[in-house]
C-alpha cells in the first residue's frame, strides 16, 4: 500500500511541468508549496481594489475597476484577466449569460463575489482560475462568497482548452478554494467535473449543489475521472449545505487524493451512475479489499485516498454501483451523523482501522459489508445502526481477520442485523436476540436514552460469517453501557427519523412486544425471523 502523505506538510520541491490536456487523472502534476494549509476565512482578506464583472443578455459585459497592471480580454460575454501587479482584489461577478465564462491569471491570493450570477460555457468552465499569464505555477487561494442564488454551467465538449492549461470542471482552480456566505451556488456539470481544485477545498457557508451527468471515458489516452467535487490536496466542510448528485458512468460524488474533514454543515451525496469499464465491486475481504481493477472508473459516493474524519457534519450518502464512502487510508467518526447506504458494495470502507468514538452512524448494504475496516474496527461510543441483507460471506461489521486484525466491541450503543466478524473482542457485553421480524420498527433503551429502528425486509436465508458459524443476516445483535431493553413491533410517533427513514430519535415508542435476548460471545449462527 502506497502511503498517503498529509496535505499540511510543506513540500519544499521545484514545480514539475503540468502535462497538457489531461483531466483529473494527470501523470506529472506540479509539486509546490499550496500556500493555504491553515485555514482562513473571508474575515482574513483585505483587498487592495475591487474589480466588477458584469455578464449580459442582450450585449458585452464589462468589466470596470482595474488598473494599467491588469490585462483585460472581453469577447462577447467572455472575459478574462490577467493580475500582472501586486493587488489583492475583490471580484464582483454578477448579471447573466448563455455564452460566457470568467477566466483568472493571478498568483495572488483574491475574492470573488458571486452576486446572483449566471454563467453558462457550452466550449468549457465557466469560471476557471489559472496560475499567471507567463506562469503555469499555481495561484494563491481564492475565497467564494455567495451572495444571492448564482449558477454555473459547462458544456459537453471542452473545445476552447487552450493548449498547456487545465480545466477540469464548471468551476475549476488551481488554488486553493474557500467558500463561504449566506447565498446559493447552483452547478450544472455535462461535460467534465463540477467543482475541481488543484489543491485543497473548503466550503464554509453557503448553499451549494452540484448535478452531474458527465461520464468517465478515455480521450487521447488518458481516463476522464468526473466527480461533482474534487479536493485534490485536501477537502473539508465546516459549515453550509453541499447537495450532490451524479447520474453518469464512473462518475463519484467527493473525492480527492489526499484527506477528508467533515466536521459541520450538512452533506447529501446520490450517485446512481453505473461503473465505467472493469471497475466491479471491490470486495471487502483481507488486504486490498475495496479496491477497484486500475482499468476501471467505479462510481463511488465519497472516496479519499488519505484518511476521513467525520467531527461534526450530517452527512448521508447513497450509491447505487459502488462503496458509499470508502477512506484509502483511517476512517475515523467521533460526532455528527453519518450515513452511508449502498446497492452493491461496502456502505462504508477504509484500507486502513475504523474507529467510532461518538456520533450517529448508519450503514446499510444489500451485497456487501455494512462496515468494512481492511486494518481493526474500534467501536468505543456512539449510536450504530449497520446492517447487511447480503447473505452469504458478508456481515454488517467486518474487520480484517484474515491479516490479523481484529473487531474490538469497547462501548456506545450498537444495533447489528447481518452478523459480527467471528473473533471479535468484545470489552463491552453484547446480546443477541433469539429472532427477527423484518419491516417493523423495534425500540432500545440503554440507560434513560431510547430509540427505534426499522429492521430492514429481509427474505433471504441467512448465511455464516467469517469462520466456523459465523453470524448470518438474519441476526439482531445489540450492546450498550448497561444491557439493553428491546421491544419488537412499536408504534412510532413524532421525533426526527434518521438513516433514510430507518432510525427515530426523540419520539413516542408504544406498545410492542418485549424481545428475548441472549449473551452473544461470537461466532453463533443466525436465527429465523419472522
Amino acid at each position: 500500500m502506497k502511503t498517503i502523505h498529509s496535505v499540511t506538510v510543506m513540500v519544499l520541491a521545484m514545480a514539475l511541468i503540468v502535462a497538457c490536456g489531461k483531466d483529473e487523472i494527470t501523470d506529472i502534476q506540479p509539486v509546490v508549496d499550496s500556500g493555504a494549509t491553515d485555514q482562513t476565512t473571508i474575515d482574513d482578506f483585505s483587498p487592495d481594489r475591487t474589480v466588477y464583472v458584469t455578464f449580459s443578455t442582450s450585449g458585452n459585459a464589462t468589466v470596470t475597476g482595474t488598473s494599467s497592471n491588469f490585462n483585460v480580454t472581453i469577447n462577447g460575454n467572455g472575459v478574462t484577466i490577467a493580475n500582472n501587479g501586486d493587488d489583492k482584489v475583490s471580484y464582483i461577478l454578477s448579471g447573466s449569460t448563455s455564452n460566457g465564462y470568467f477566466k483568472l491569471y493571478s498568483l495572488r491570493k483574491q475574492a470573488l463575489y458571486l452576486n446572483s450570477v449566471s454563467i453558462t460555457n457550452p466550449n468549457g468552465a465557466a469560471i476557471n482560475i489559472q496560475g499567471s499569464a507567463d506562469s503555469l505555477s499555481k495561484g494563491k487561494c481564492a475565497y467564494v462568497v455567495l451572495n444571492g442564488n448564482s449558477t454555473l454551467s459547462d458544456g459537453t465538449n471542452y473545445a476552447s482548452t487552450n493548449s498547456g492549461e487545465d480545466e477540469k470542471g464548471v468551476f475549476f482552480s488551481e488554488g486553493v478554494l474557500y467558500f463561504s456566505g449566506s447565498g446559493s451556488l447552483s452547478v450544472t456539470a455535462k461535460g467534465k467535473s463540477g467543482i475541481v481544485t488543484d489543491d485543497e477545498l473548503y466550503i464554509q457557508g453557503g448553499a451549494i449543489t452540484v448535478s452531474m451527468t458527465s461520464v468517465a471515458r478515455v480521450i487521447s489516452g488518458d481516463t476522464l475521472k468526473p466527480a461533482c467535487i474534487r479536493g485534490k490536496e485536501a477537502f473539508g466542510i465546516s459549515g453550509g449545505a453541499l447537495t450532490v448528485s451524479s447520474s453518469g458512468t464512473g462518475g463519484k460524488g467527493i473525492t480527492g487524493d489526499g484527506t477528508a474533514s467533515f466536521s459541520g454543515g450538512t452533506v447529501t451525496v446520490n450517485v446512481t451512475g453505473s461503473n465505467f469499464g472493469s471497475s466491479g465491486n471491490g470486495g471487502g475481504m483481507g488486504p486490498g479489499g475495496g479496491q477497484s481493477s486500475n482499468s476501471g472508473v467505479p462510481a463511488k459516493g465519497i472516496k479519499f485516498d488519505g484518511s476521513i474524519a467525520f467531527t461534526g457534519s450530517d452527512v448521508s450518502v447513497s450509491c447505487s454501483s459502488h462503496e458509499g464512502i470508502e477512506s484509502k487510508g483511517a476512517l475515523t467518526i467521533a460526532a455528527g451523523s453519518v450515513y452511508s447506504y449502498s446497492a452493491a458494495d461496502d456502505a462504508i470502507n477504509a484500507s486502513g482501522d475504523i474507529t467510532i468514538t461518538g456520533g450517529y452512524v448508519g450503514a446499510f448494504s444489500t451485497s456487501n459489508d455494512a462496515i468494512d475496516a481492511n486494518g481493526d474496527m474500534h467501536i468505543q461510543g456512539g449510536v450504530v445502526y449497520a446492517v447487511t441483507s447480503a447473505g452469504g460471506a458478508e456481515v454488517a461489521l467486518d474487520a480484517n481477520t484474515e491479516g490479523g486484525k481484529k473487531l474490538y466491541v469497547e462501548g456506545g450503543t450498537l444495533i447489528v442485523v447481518g452478523g459480527m466478524e467471528s473473533g471479535a473482542q468484545l470489552t463491552q457485553s453484547c446480546y443477541q436476540a433469539s429472532s427477527l421480524t423484518g419491516n417493523v420498527w423495534y425500540s432500545i433503551t440503554v440507560g434513560s436514552n431510547t430509540y427505534a429502528f426499522k429492521t430492514p425486509n429481509i427474505t433471504t436465508s441467512g448465511g455464516g460469517g467469517h469462520g466456523p458459524g459465523g453470524g448470518g443476516n438474519r441476526t439482531l445483535i445489540v450492546s450498550g453501557s448497561s444491557q439493553p431493553t428491546v421491544k419488537s413491533e412499536v408504534s412510532v410517533s413524532g421525533g426526527t427519523n434518521y438513516f433514510g427513514g430507518t432510525f427515530n430519535m426523540g419520539g413516542t415508542y408504544s406498545g410492542g412486544t418485549n424481545v428475548s435476548l441472549g449473551n452473544y460471545s461470537g461466532g453463533n449462527g443466525g436465527f429465523g425471523h419472522k
